[in-house]
C-alpha cells in the first residue's frame, strides 16, 4: 500500500487506503467506553492545529483525538499571531516547523493553501476545511456512521444530498468518497446552488417527489453556507425551506419509507429569526408527555424521532454520531501518523 505523508482530500485515495482509516478509527469508538480513554501511539509527538477560519467542532475533536493517542497538542491562535503582521502562511510553517513539528491540522478559508503548506514541509499535514475545495475528515465522518448503520458495504446504498452543494466542501468530499465506497449519490437544490458541471454518477433531481420515487435510503441536508454567498440564490429562508427543506408532511414520508434522515443539527439565529430547518419536537409514545428532541451539534444525527421500528433502529445508531467526530479524526491522525 502506498504511503501517504498527508490527508488533503479524497479523490487522490483509492479504496484500500480509505478501507484502511475507516478501520483504524473502529478502535477508537471502543476507546470511549474506557474509563481511561487514553492509548500511546503518538505518545512524544506533536499535533499543531492551525485554523484560520473560525471552528468549535471540527477544531475540539481533532484536539481530543490527539490528546487521546497521548501526543502534544498546540494551537495557534491566528488573530494574535504573526501572521496580523503581515506574516504568510509558509512564514509561519517555516517558523513552526523549526520547532520539529509532526503534524499540521489545517483550516483556511482558501482552496489549496493545505496542499500548498503539505508540499513545504516534513510534517503530515490534515486538511481540516479549504475553501469551497475539500473536508476529508468530514466526509470519513459521514461514511463511518453510514457504516454504522447499513453495515460496512455501502454499495448499492442510494444517498441524496440536499441543499447548498456550490459552496459546501463537505458536500464535495462526501459524494466523491461515497461513490468509491459503491454508493450511488443522487443531488437536488436550488439550480443556481448546484454545480453546473456535476459529474455523470451524480442523479439530479428538479423536484422533492421526483427525489423520493429515486427509492433513497437516507437523505442529508446541507447547511447553507451564507457566509459564502456573494449572491442571493434563493427569496428568503422560508422560500428556502418550502421548497427544499423538511416540512412536516416530508418528514412523514421519511418515517414510512424507513428513509434515514442526515441533518446539519445545529440551531442558528440571525437577525432574531431562527431557522426553520430545526426538527421540530415530535410526540413519544412511550411517555404522557411531548419530549423535545433537539437537534446534536453533529451533522450525522437521527433526526427523525419517530415510532416505528426503522426510525427506533435509525435513532439508536445515529444518534451516537456525534461522538463519532472525535473518534474518525482519531483514526484518521493514527493512520497517518503509522505512514508518515
Amino acid at each position: 500500500m502506498h504511503r501517504r505523508k498527508d490527508l488533503l482530500d479524497i479523490e487522490s485515495l483509492d479504496r484500500e487506503e480509505i478501507d484502511f482509516v475507516l478501520h483504524n478509527a473502529r478502535p477508537m469508538k471502543e476507546l470511549f467506553a474506557r474509563s481511561v480513554k487514553k492509548v500511546p501511539p503518538l505518545m512524544g509527538k506533536t499535533v499543531l492545529t492551525l485554523f484560520y477560519e473560525p471552528s468549535t467542532r471540527t477544531r475540539t475533536s481533532f484536539e481530543i483525538a490527539a490528546k487521546r493517542l497521548s501526543a502534544d497538542v498546540v494551537h495557534i491562535d491566528v488573530e494574535s499571531s504573526s501572521v496580523t503582521k503581515g506574516e504568510t502562511v509558509l512564514d509561519t510553517i517555516d517558523t513552526l516547523q523549526s520547532m520539529k513539528v509532526d503534524y499540521f491540522i489545517v483550516r483556511h478559508q482558501r482552496s489549496g493553501i493545505p496542499d500548498l503548506i503539505a508540499r513545504n514541509t516534513r510534517a503530515s499535514v490534515i486538511n481540516a476545511g479549504d475553501g469551497n475545495h475539500a473536508h476529508p475528515t468530514q466526509a470519513f465522518l459521514d461514511a463511518f456512521t453510514l457504516q454504522e448503520v447499513f453495515g460496512e458495504d455501502l454499495t448499492g446504498r442510494r444517498i441524496l444530498i440536499v441543499g447548498d452543494l456550490l459552496h459546501s466542501r463537505v458536500a464535495r468530499s462526501t459524494k466523491r468518497l461515497l461513490i468509491k465506497l459503491g454508493a450511488e449519490v443522487g443531488v437536488f437544490g436550488p439550480c443556481g446552488l448546484i454545480p453546473e458541471q456535476a459529474p455523470a454518477e451524480f442523479k439530479r433531481f428538479a423536484s422533492w417527489s421526483e427525489a423520493f420515487d429515486w427509492k433513497p435510503d437516507a437523505t442529508y441536508l446541507l447547511r447553507i453556507q451564507l457566509e459564502r454567498m456573494s449572491d442571493q440564490f434563493f427569496p428568503s429562508l422560508g422560500e428556502y425551506h418550502k421548497n427544499y427543506g423538511i416540512t412536516d408532511k416530508r418528514l412523514d414520508h421519511l418515517r414510512r419509507e424507513g428513509i434515514y434522515l442526515l441533518h446539519p443539527g445545529r440551531s442558528t439565529r440571525r437577525r432574531g429569526q431562527r431557522r426553520r430547518h430545526e426538527i421540530r419536537a415530535q410526540p413519544d409514545q412511550h411517555a404522557g408527555r411531548k419530549r423535545h428532541r433537539r437537534p446534536h451539534v453533529d451533522p450525522l444525527l437521527a433526526a427523525a424521532a419517530g415510532r416505528s421500528r426503522v426510525e427506533c433502529r435509525a435513532r439508536r445508531h445515529l444518534g451516537a454520531a456525534g461522538r463519532n467526530r472525535a473518534n474518525l479524526c482519531g483514526g484518521i491522525v493514527l493512520a497517518v501518523g503509522r505512514r508518515a
